[in-house]
């Protein structure tokens, strides 16, 4: 018993300490649900009270938000959510903690179903299961199989120039294609950049902690507000045209994706992973992300409610109701 014990032991990859990060994960994925249920509130219900083109929320609307209690008070949970986060990147690899805000998706669909009486359809709690089941799958794999390893400086520098070119991108195409964006292509490119936010955080993280203060911190820091920014402003973008279980679905899958990508081939934190574990990554990753598309097609507050003949989908914010938040 005790030699199987300690074989056990030997094939986990992370140090004690560092499942101490699992449950903090945890308890920042259900403030993160709590955050994401209020904000939609306050975003459907400025956009109720204001006509404006489909083409992103407008300074005004952005300003009106700050007068909505439900908003306010979501905003201060994602605040307590990413605090949560940031401990717990600072004691697992990212590749451990970003896949556990899956958590995240169940209560904010139960949250939802409850808040907006629009119960959930079979293939959307199909869509869940699959969102959940694929990035918890991937979490236990890399629990075994992961290991946290320094920043080093050319890696650094690697993240920050990938960066910069997905920020150049994806404001390029709001600028010119925005009256054709959709939630779930808002959610994505949040995801994206929550991915390099994950990533930057706890390269500051560590560099402070070892009193590194060079330019790249400073550069670090610097991308990981506009990353952070712009992200922030596409899920509200996504509130605004698809209900929160979408966004948080999304959110929760892409952005560890994105993370653990970096981890994986810049950061070389599977570096030790066997064959058959990359082949894991691949297929369970693989299916969290077909979750997000199929939860985005067959939610009941994305389906269209109109007849064939004029397929135009009904804005969220003309479907809320008075729920009470605010």
């Amino acid at each position: 018993m005790g030699t199987a014990l300690m074989d056990l032991t030997q094939e986990i990859a992370l140090e004690p300490s560092a499942f101490i990060g699992i449950p903090i994960a945890l308890v920042g994925a259900c403030f993160l649900s709590i955050g994401a249920q209020l904000q939609h509130h306050g975003v459907a219900k400025v956009e109720a009270n204001t006509q404006q083109a489909d083409s992103g929320l407008s300074l005004n609307q952005l300003r009106l938000l700050l007068a909505r209690p439900s908003w306010v008070i979501g905003t201060v949970m994602l605040g307590l959510a990413i605090i949560f986060q940031l401990v717990s990147l600072s004691l697992a690899p990212i590749i451990v903690v970003q896949p556990l805000g899956a958590i995240a998706l169940v209560v904010t669909a139960i949250l939802n179903a409850r808040v907006s009486h629009v119960k959930l359809n079979r293939t959307s709690i199909i869509a869940i299961c699959l969102c959940v089941g694929g990035v918890g799958a991937f979490a236990i794999l890399a629990a075994f199989t992961a290991r946290d390893v320094p920043v080093s400086s050319q890696a650094l520098v690697q993240i920050l120039v990938i960066l910069a070119i997905v920020l150049v991108a994806f404001g390029v195409a709001f600028y010119f294609l925005r009256s054709r964006f959709k939630a779930v292509i808002y959610v994505v490119g949040a995801g994206v950049l929550y991915g390099f936010v994950a990533t930057l955080a706890k390269v500051v993280i560590d560099r402070i902690s070892n009193a590194e203060w060079d330019w790249l911190l400073v550069l670090c820091i610097i991308a990981l507000l506009a990353a952070a920014g712009l992200g922030a402003y596409f899920v509200q973008n996504a509130y605004s045209s698809g209900p929160p279980d979408l966004v948080i679905a999304g959110l929760t899958v892409i952005d560890p994706l994105v993370a653990v990508t970096i981890g994986i081939v810049i950061l070389d934190e599977a570096a030790q992973a066997p064959l058959w574990a990359m082949i894991g990554y691949v297929v369970t990753g693989a299916v969290a992300v077909y979750g997000v598309f199929l939860l985005a097609r067959h939610h009941p507050q994305t389906l269209e409610l109109v007849p064939p003949a004029a397929p135009t989908a009904v804005p969220v914010s003309d479907t809320s109701t008075d729920s009470g938040l605010d």
